[in-house]
Protein backbone atom coordinates (compact mmCIF):
# COMPACT_ATOMS: atom_id res chain seq x y z
CA UNK A 1 0.00 0.00 0.00
CA UNK A 2 2.79 2.42 0.87
CA UNK A 3 4.46 1.93 -2.49
CA UNK A 4 1.19 2.33 -4.36
CA UNK A 5 0.48 5.58 -2.54
CA UNK A 6 3.93 7.06 -2.92
CA UNK A 7 3.99 6.29 -6.63
CA UNK A 8 0.93 8.51 -7.03
CA UNK A 9 1.21 11.05 -4.20
CA UNK A 10 4.98 11.15 -3.77
CA UNK A 11 6.83 14.41 -4.35
CA UNK A 12 10.48 15.42 -3.94
CA UNK A 13 9.42 18.03 -1.36
CA UNK A 14 7.34 15.61 0.72
CA UNK A 15 7.07 15.60 4.50
CA UNK A 16 6.77 12.60 6.81
CA UNK A 17 4.64 13.32 9.88
CA UNK A 18 4.69 11.34 13.15
CA UNK A 19 1.77 11.37 15.57
CA UNK A 20 -0.43 9.11 17.66
CA UNK A 21 -4.17 8.81 18.14
CA UNK A 22 -6.27 7.04 20.73
CA UNK A 23 -9.08 4.51 20.40
CA UNK A 24 -11.41 4.55 23.42
CA UNK A 25 -12.33 1.04 24.58
CA UNK A 26 -14.27 -0.74 27.32
CA UNK A 27 -12.90 -3.72 29.16
CA UNK A 28 -9.37 -5.09 29.37
CA UNK A 29 -9.33 -7.78 26.66
CA UNK A 30 -8.23 -5.78 23.62
CA UNK A 31 -4.56 -5.77 22.61
CA UNK A 32 -2.73 -2.82 24.13
CA UNK A 33 -5.74 -1.45 26.00
CA UNK A 34 -4.87 0.35 29.22
CA UNK A 35 -5.79 3.43 31.20
CA UNK A 36 -3.44 5.90 29.57
CA UNK A 37 -3.45 9.41 28.20
CA UNK A 38 -5.43 9.70 24.99
CA UNK A 39 -5.15 12.80 22.86
CA UNK A 40 -8.50 11.88 21.35
CA UNK A 41 -10.20 12.33 24.72
CA UNK A 42 -7.75 14.90 26.06
CA UNK A 43 -7.40 12.98 29.33
CA UNK A 44 -6.49 9.57 30.78
CA UNK A 45 -8.97 6.99 29.52
CA UNK A 46 -9.21 3.26 28.94
CA UNK A 47 -7.89 3.15 25.39
CA UNK A 48 -5.57 1.76 22.78
CA UNK A 49 -2.98 4.11 21.28
CA UNK A 50 -1.69 3.79 17.74
CA UNK A 51 1.40 5.58 16.46
CA UNK A 52 1.07 6.57 12.80
CA UNK A 53 3.20 7.92 9.99
CA UNK A 54 1.69 10.14 7.32
CA UNK A 55 3.15 11.53 4.12
CA UNK A 56 2.11 15.00 2.93
CA UNK A 57 3.06 16.63 -0.34
CA UNK A 58 1.60 19.17 -2.78
CA UNK A 59 -0.24 16.21 -4.37
CA UNK A 60 -2.07 15.16 -1.22
CA UNK A 61 -1.67 13.39 2.10
CA UNK A 62 -2.30 9.92 3.50
CA UNK A 63 -1.43 7.59 6.37
CA UNK A 64 1.28 5.20 5.24
CA UNK A 65 2.22 3.16 8.34
CA UNK A 66 0.98 2.29 11.85
CA UNK A 67 2.10 0.63 15.08
CA UNK A 68 0.09 -0.35 18.17
CA UNK A 69 1.71 0.96 21.34
CA UNK A 70 2.18 -1.62 24.09
CA UNK A 71 3.00 -0.68 27.67
CA UNK A 72 5.82 -2.66 29.24
CA UNK A 73 4.37 -3.43 32.68
CA UNK A 74 0.70 -4.03 31.91
CA UNK A 75 1.28 -5.98 28.69
CA UNK A 76 4.76 -7.16 27.75
CA UNK A 77 5.55 -8.24 31.32
CA UNK A 78 2.45 -10.49 31.26
CA UNK A 79 3.05 -13.36 28.80
CA UNK A 80 -0.37 -14.90 29.41
CA UNK A 81 -2.19 -11.69 28.58
CA UNK A 82 -0.12 -11.26 25.42
CA UNK A 83 -0.75 -14.84 24.30
CA UNK A 84 -4.51 -14.36 24.71
CA UNK A 85 -4.58 -11.62 22.05
CA UNK A 86 -1.87 -13.02 19.75
CA UNK A 87 1.08 -10.81 20.69
CA UNK A 88 4.32 -12.65 19.90
CA UNK A 89 6.65 -13.44 22.83
CA UNK A 90 9.44 -11.82 20.78
CA UNK A 91 7.68 -8.44 20.77
CA UNK A 92 9.88 -5.82 22.44
CA UNK A 93 8.84 -2.70 24.29
CA UNK A 94 9.32 0.43 22.19
CA UNK A 95 8.49 3.98 23.18
CA UNK A 96 6.25 6.03 20.90
CA UNK A 97 9.26 7.90 19.45
CA UNK A 98 11.05 4.58 18.88
CA UNK A 99 8.01 3.25 17.01
CA UNK A 100 7.95 6.42 14.90
CA UNK A 101 11.69 6.14 14.23
CA UNK A 102 11.24 2.56 12.99
CA UNK A 103 8.45 3.66 10.63
CA UNK A 104 10.47 6.62 9.30
CA UNK A 105 13.45 4.32 8.68
CA UNK A 106 11.23 1.81 6.87
CA UNK A 107 9.74 4.57 4.70
CA UNK A 108 13.15 5.92 3.75
CA UNK A 109 14.42 2.40 3.02
CA UNK A 110 11.41 1.90 0.74
CA UNK A 111 12.34 4.99 -1.25
CA UNK A 112 9.66 7.39 0.00
CA UNK A 113 10.73 10.79 -1.44
CA UNK A 114 10.68 12.82 1.78
CA UNK A 115 12.87 15.87 2.33
CA UNK A 116 11.52 16.60 5.82
CA UNK A 117 10.11 15.01 8.96
CA UNK A 118 7.93 16.75 11.54
CA UNK A 119 6.17 15.85 14.77
CA UNK A 120 5.05 17.21 18.13
CA UNK A 121 7.02 17.37 21.40
CA UNK A 122 6.69 13.63 22.03
CA UNK A 123 8.91 13.05 18.98
CA UNK A 124 10.96 16.26 19.16
CA UNK A 125 12.41 15.26 22.52
CA UNK A 126 13.80 11.96 21.21
CA UNK A 127 17.51 11.95 20.26
CA UNK A 128 17.12 8.61 18.45
CA UNK A 129 14.79 10.06 15.83
CA UNK A 130 16.98 13.12 15.33
CA UNK A 131 20.07 10.92 15.07
CA UNK A 132 18.49 8.76 12.37
CA UNK A 133 17.59 11.85 10.34
CA UNK A 134 21.10 13.26 10.68
CA UNK A 135 22.51 9.97 9.38
CA UNK A 136 20.07 9.87 6.46
CA UNK A 137 20.50 13.55 5.56
CA UNK A 138 16.79 14.28 6.00
CA UNK A 139 15.70 17.63 7.43
CA UNK A 140 13.34 17.99 10.35
CA UNK A 141 11.16 20.54 12.13
CA UNK A 142 10.27 18.95 15.47
CA UNK A 143 8.36 20.62 18.29
CA UNK A 144 10.21 20.98 21.59
CA UNK A 145 9.37 22.30 25.05
CA UNK A 146 10.11 25.85 26.15
CA UNK A 147 12.66 24.48 28.63
CA UNK A 148 14.82 22.62 26.09
CA UNK A 149 18.37 23.90 26.43
CA UNK A 150 20.10 24.75 23.16
CA UNK A 151 23.60 25.84 22.18
CA UNK A 152 23.80 29.20 20.43
CA UNK A 153 26.66 31.38 19.13
CA UNK A 154 28.08 33.91 21.58
CA UNK A 155 30.78 36.54 21.33
CA UNK A 156 33.51 36.36 18.71
CA UNK A 157 37.03 36.22 20.14
CA UNK A 158 40.49 35.78 18.68
CA UNK A 159 40.23 32.05 19.33
CA UNK A 160 36.88 31.76 17.55
CA UNK A 161 33.18 32.09 18.30
CA UNK A 162 32.19 31.31 21.86
CA UNK A 163 28.96 29.46 22.51
CA UNK A 164 26.56 29.27 25.43
CA UNK A 165 23.42 27.34 26.28
CA UNK A 166 20.00 28.73 27.10
CA UNK A 167 16.42 27.53 27.17
CA UNK A 168 14.22 28.03 24.14
CA UNK A 169 12.03 30.39 26.17
CA UNK A 170 15.04 32.52 27.19
CA UNK A 171 16.21 32.73 23.59
CA UNK A 172 12.74 33.81 22.45
CA UNK A 173 12.78 36.63 25.00
CA UNK A 174 15.93 38.00 23.35
CA UNK A 175 14.34 38.39 19.89
CA UNK A 176 13.57 42.05 19.20
CA UNK A 177 10.59 43.28 17.20
CA UNK A 178 12.57 43.36 13.94
CA UNK A 179 13.28 39.63 14.27
CA UNK A 180 9.66 38.55 13.85
CA UNK A 181 8.10 37.78 10.47
CA UNK A 182 4.47 37.07 9.65
CA UNK A 183 3.81 33.86 7.73
CA UNK A 184 0.87 31.52 7.27
CA UNK A 185 1.31 27.99 8.63
CA UNK A 186 -1.23 26.81 6.05
CA UNK A 187 -4.95 27.09 5.40
CA UNK A 188 -7.38 26.68 8.28
CA UNK A 189 -11.15 26.49 8.66
CA UNK A 190 -11.32 30.28 8.96
CA UNK A 191 -8.61 31.16 6.47
CA UNK A 192 -4.79 31.21 6.61
CA UNK A 193 -3.27 30.29 9.99
CA UNK A 194 -1.20 33.44 10.46
CA UNK A 195 1.52 33.63 13.11
CA UNK A 196 4.63 35.65 13.86
CA UNK A 197 7.81 33.61 13.41
CA UNK A 198 11.46 34.03 14.40
CA UNK A 199 14.51 31.82 13.96
CA UNK A 200 17.98 31.57 15.49
CA UNK A 201 21.03 29.54 14.47
CA UNK A 202 21.99 26.85 16.98
CA UNK A 203 24.67 24.14 17.21
CA UNK A 204 26.94 25.93 14.74
CA UNK A 205 29.75 23.47 15.45
CA UNK A 206 27.64 20.53 14.23
CA UNK A 207 27.28 19.33 10.60
CA UNK A 208 24.47 20.74 8.53
CA UNK A 209 22.31 23.74 9.32
CA UNK A 210 20.37 23.95 12.58
CA UNK A 211 17.88 26.45 13.94
CA UNK A 212 15.49 27.20 16.75
CA UNK A 213 12.16 28.15 15.16
CA UNK A 214 9.74 30.16 17.32
CA UNK A 215 6.04 30.63 16.61
CA UNK A 216 4.03 33.38 18.31
CA UNK A 217 0.24 33.72 18.28
CA UNK A 218 -0.89 37.07 16.90
CA UNK A 219 -3.82 37.17 19.36
CA UNK A 220 -2.59 35.65 22.63
CA UNK A 221 1.18 35.89 22.24
CA UNK A 222 1.51 32.18 23.11
CA UNK A 223 4.81 30.71 21.96
CA UNK A 224 5.67 27.34 20.42
CA UNK A 225 9.19 26.09 19.71
CA UNK A 226 10.75 23.81 17.09
CA UNK A 227 14.23 22.35 16.77
CA UNK A 228 15.17 22.29 13.08
CA UNK A 229 17.85 20.70 10.93
CA UNK A 230 18.59 20.63 7.22
CA UNK A 231 21.61 19.20 5.38
CA UNK A 232 21.57 22.27 3.10
CA UNK A 233 20.59 25.91 3.69
CA UNK A 234 16.84 26.49 4.06
CA UNK A 235 14.69 29.60 4.25
CA UNK A 236 12.48 30.65 7.14
CA UNK A 237 9.46 30.24 4.86
CA UNK A 238 10.46 26.61 4.17
CA UNK A 239 10.71 25.80 7.90
CA UNK A 240 7.35 27.44 8.56
CA UNK A 241 5.79 25.40 5.77
CA UNK A 242 7.08 22.15 7.24
CA UNK A 243 5.94 23.11 10.76
CA UNK A 244 2.49 23.86 9.39
CA UNK A 245 2.27 20.55 7.56
CA UNK A 246 1.92 18.70 10.88
CA UNK A 247 -1.80 19.51 10.83
CA UNK A 248 -2.14 17.22 7.81
CA UNK A 249 -1.97 14.11 9.98
CA UNK A 250 -4.65 15.47 12.31
CA UNK A 251 -6.87 15.97 9.27
CA UNK A 252 -6.09 12.40 8.19
CA UNK A 253 -7.20 11.11 11.60
CA UNK A 254 -10.38 13.17 11.49
CA UNK A 255 -11.29 12.01 8.00
CA UNK A 256 -10.33 8.39 8.66
CA UNK A 257 -12.44 8.22 11.83
CA UNK A 258 -15.33 10.14 10.35
CA UNK A 259 -15.56 8.57 6.90
CA UNK A 260 -13.77 5.22 6.68
CA UNK A 261 -14.21 3.79 10.19
CA UNK A 262 -10.67 3.93 11.52
CA UNK A 263 -12.00 3.72 15.08
CA UNK A 264 -15.12 1.65 14.33
CA UNK A 265 -14.12 -1.91 15.18
CA UNK A 266 -14.77 -4.66 17.67
CA UNK A 267 -11.66 -6.76 17.10
CA UNK A 268 -9.56 -7.53 20.16
CA UNK A 269 -6.52 -9.36 18.83
CA UNK A 270 -3.16 -8.00 17.73
CA UNK A 271 -3.53 -9.24 14.15
CA UNK A 272 -7.15 -8.14 13.89
CA UNK A 273 -6.27 -4.60 14.98
CA UNK A 274 -3.58 -4.32 12.30
CA UNK A 275 -5.86 -5.74 9.61
CA UNK A 276 -8.67 -3.33 10.41
CA UNK A 277 -6.40 -0.28 10.65
CA UNK A 278 -4.67 -1.20 7.39
CA UNK A 279 -8.00 -1.56 5.56
CA UNK A 280 -9.17 1.81 6.89
CA UNK A 281 -5.88 3.39 5.79
CA UNK A 282 -6.37 1.86 2.36
CA UNK A 283 -9.88 3.32 2.11
CA UNK A 284 -8.53 6.73 3.13
CA UNK A 285 -5.75 6.36 0.57
CA UNK A 286 -8.26 5.69 -2.20
CA UNK A 287 -10.11 8.90 -1.32
CA UNK A 288 -6.82 10.79 -1.36
CA UNK A 289 -5.89 9.29 -4.73
CA UNK A 290 -9.26 10.18 -6.26
CA UNK A 291 -8.87 13.73 -4.99
CA UNK A 292 -5.29 13.93 -6.22
CA UNK A 293 -6.11 12.53 -9.68
CA UNK A 294 -9.11 14.81 -10.16
CA UNK A 295 -7.92 18.07 -8.66
CA UNK A 296 -4.20 17.91 -9.35
CA UNK A 297 -4.82 17.10 -12.99
CA UNK A 298 -7.32 19.95 -13.38
CA UNK A 299 -5.07 22.47 -11.67
CA UNK A 300 -2.06 21.36 -13.68
CA UNK A 301 -3.99 21.97 -16.89
CA UNK A 302 -4.90 25.43 -15.58
CA UNK A 303 -1.26 26.19 -14.78
CA UNK A 304 -1.85 26.41 -11.03
CA UNK A 305 0.38 25.08 -8.30
CA UNK A 306 0.23 24.73 -4.53
CA UNK A 307 1.47 27.11 -1.88
CA UNK A 308 2.02 24.74 1.02
CA UNK A 309 1.67 21.09 1.83
CA UNK A 310 -1.98 20.85 2.90
CA UNK A 311 -3.03 21.06 -0.70
CA UNK A 312 -5.38 18.23 -1.56
CA UNK A 313 -7.61 16.74 1.12
CA UNK A 314 -9.52 13.48 1.08
CA UNK A 315 -12.16 15.10 3.27
CA UNK A 316 -15.25 15.19 1.04
CA UNK A 317 -12.86 15.10 -1.92
CA UNK A 318 -12.30 18.83 -1.54
CA UNK A 319 -9.28 21.01 -2.05
CA UNK A 320 -8.30 22.77 1.18
CA UNK A 321 -5.08 24.43 0.11
CA UNK A 322 -4.16 27.91 -1.02
CA UNK A 323 -3.54 28.09 -4.75
CA UNK A 324 -1.62 30.53 -6.86
CA UNK A 325 -1.23 30.70 -10.61
CA UNK A 326 2.22 30.68 -12.17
Amino acid sequence: MRGYLIERLGHHDGVLICDETGFLKKGTGSAGVQRQYSGTAGRIENSQVGVFLACASPRGRALIDRRLYLLRVSWLADPGRCQAVGISPQTLFLTKPALATAMVAAALDAGVPARWVTGDEVYGQDPGLRGLLHQRGVGYVLAISSQRRLTVPGLRTESGTQTHTATAADLAAQVDSAGWYRYSAGPGAKGPRLYAWAWLRIDIDQPGHRWLLIRRSLTTGELAFYQCYAPAPASLAALVRVAGSRWAIEECFQTAKGQVGLDHYQVRGWTGWHWHITLAMLALALLALIAATTLWGALTRLGATTCGFSAISADHLTCSGAWCGR
